[in-house]
């Protein structure tokens, strides 16, 4: 009863700030958090966890009551969570270590007291779940996802539910219908999205892994602007059961992490055929963590100076490395591919000449099937209903007006432009041609190679207002992760360095994040190639997060 009395207030301090901030559009410029090192925590990874909690040394109460203070000294600065679960993680916690004193931790799942963040359009029963817009902001499922069976089965905790961009349309968070999230490492400027508040959780340590969602680079771009580990996994590999769509042949479910082995576990866990989802794959899941331990062991020199990676071959793809790419971006890219070589990976150049095709052709895509996907949001089927319209076409109008933003509304218009009659073989036709394209060079390419290179986008996190009001720029940024959608690829970004804000001097250094892509099912071969660089690059220059305790 202690515990949860101190949840619930703990849980009532940032309560009280979320509901100040989804009372209005814009978030008050905070203070930049502290560049200091985090005084020293318990549970830093899931091994840790594991070794706390087999040691004694933790208990499940231990873990959640360290990240719920973590959320509480960063929730006002970072602002990632449309709502906080503290007394119902407090209870979880509870009743998992009266688990593991009768049944031992050696019985209980592989995440047991792992606390997680999920993006708020993946169905929790009983939670709120609005996928970042006003018409969906009542809506409480009545039942989970199968993604979120899958945690609870392993032990893991849902913390809160993370902001997003409103139904994945966005790369910035910007577009959320409640708030603004901001990037850790520097307040002034975007996450990116639109998972970007399950990004911005993670990097400010308010959850040891999350779950977003990937339909052109919805994860890997916010783990590329937050300095943090996001998989995308191949087309079917996990059950998209309970997600809300936005485009059902583009979506995934993929987990964001502050290491690749965290990531790697979480898919583990998540992965695998579910009856519900008429496109889950049936094929086996390999342990992706396991596949890992071997490189774990002994020093990150000696790994290194094993050259672990000979005999691999990698490629960096021409067409991400030119005009429109931020010169620090390529550099960390170039570096990141040295060190693939000192690994003993043979490094090329590979040209993708259909790439730049992708963008148009998935932004035609995706707004058609946007299009029919969110049709149900009329007040009756789904949705708030506008109750002072007279009859029921002018509420149908009221309940999509009041309900929805202006950027979902624009790619509504722009793919039902593009399924109409006179349009359909101009556009969507052909759009479904350039994807098979698209598919079949990667794939061509993926045969010769393990894996291929590229920036996860073409620029540092940017800042607010920046591309905002110019769409074009906006979409423009997805050109280095739509066309891994279209071909239903994997692929893992992880962080490859910082770099300065060339047009804000004196301002914080941002992270950049190496993407690779690997071939249909492989995710065990990218996380294996990912690992390797994670272990052994060097990292003493890199800045720390830290937040100053609330009063």
């Amino acid at each position: 009863n202690k515990m949860l009395k101190q949840a619930s207030l703990q849980g009532l301090k940032v309560q009280q700030h979320l509901t100040k901030s989804l009372s209005r559009r814009s978030v008050p410029r905070q203070a930049r958090c502290s560049r200091t090192i985090c005084s020293a925590a318990p549970a830093n990874s899931i091994k840790d966890i594991q070794q706390g909690l087999r040691s004694k040394q933790l208990t499940v109460v231990d873990i959640i009551d360290q990240y719920t203070e973590n959320i509480v000294n960063s929730e006002p600065v970072v602002s990632s969570l449309l709502s906080v679960q503290f007394e119902g993680a407090v209870r979880k916690a509870v009743e998992l270590d009266a688990r593991i004193a009768s049944e031992g931790l050696e019985n209980m799942g592989p995440l047991t007291g792992v606390p997680i963040a999920v993006k708020d359009n993946i169905c929790t029963q009983g939670i709120h779940t609005t996928a970042g817009s006003k018409i969906l902001a009542d809506f409480v499922p009545t039942y989970d996802a199968h993604v979120i069976s899958r945690l609870y089965d392993a032990g893991a905790i849902i913390i809160g539910k993370a902001n997003m961009d409103e139904f994945g349309m966005g790369s910035s968070t910007e577009n959320s219908g409640f708030k603004l999230t901001r990037n850790p490492w520097d307040p002034e400027c975007v996450p990116g999205g639109s998972s970007g508040g399950s990004a911005a959780s993670v990097a400010a340590g308010q959850c040891l892994a999350a779950l977003g969602s990937d339909t052109g680079g919805s994860i890997r771009q916010p783990a590329h602007f937050c300095g943090v580990v996001g998989v995308k996994p191949t087309y079917g590999r996990v059950s998209r059961y309970g997600l809300v769509s936005y485009a059902s042949s583009l979506d995934a479910i993929g987990p964001l992490a502050r290491s690749v082995h965290d990531a790697a576990a979480v898919l583990d866990v998540i992965a695998g055929h579910d009856v519900r989802d008429s496109t889950s794959s049936s094929r086996p899941v390999p342990s992706f963590s396991q596949a890992l331990e071997p490189s774990t062991s002994g020093s990150s020199t000696d790994y290194a100076s094993s050259r672990p990676l000979q005999g691999k071959r990698m490629a960096l793809i021409k067409e991400t490395l030119g005009e429109g790419v931020e010169p620090q971006v390529q550099t960390a890219i170039m570096q990141a591919a040295k060190h693939y070589e000192s690994l003993g990976a043979v490094v090329e150049e590979v040209s993708l000449p259909s790439f730049r095709l992708g963008l148009p052709a998935y932004y035609v895509l995706a707004v058609s099937e946007a299009s029919s996907n969110l049709a149900r949001y009329d007040g009756v089927r789904f949705g708030s209903r506008d109750k002072d319209a007279a009859e029921l076409q002018a509420m149908y109008e009221a309940s999509r007006e009041l309900g929805l933003g202006g950027e979902v509304k624009r790619r509504i218009m722009m793919g039902t432009y593009a399924l109409s009659a006179g349009y359909y073989d101009a556009y969507y036709k052909r759009a479904q041609q350039v994807r098979t394209i698209i598919a079949s060079e990667m794939e061509g390419a993926l045969q010769q190679y393990d894996g291929l290179l590229c920036p996860a986008a073409p620029t540092l996190a940017y800042r607010f207002g920046e591309k905002s009001k110019d769409p074009l720029s906006m979409y423009k940024g997805d050109v280095c992760t739509v066309n891994v959608n279209m071909a239903g690829l994997p692929a893992v970004v992880v962080p490859c360095g910082f770099a300065d804000q060339a047009s804000h001097p004196g301002s914080p250094q941002l992270p950049v994040g190496l993407q690779v892509v690997g071939r249909a099912f492989d995710e065990a071969g990218i996380l294996q190639l990912a690992h390797a660089y994670e272990q052994t690059r060097s990292t003493d220059n890199w800045p720390t997060l830290a937040f100053p305790a609330l009063p």
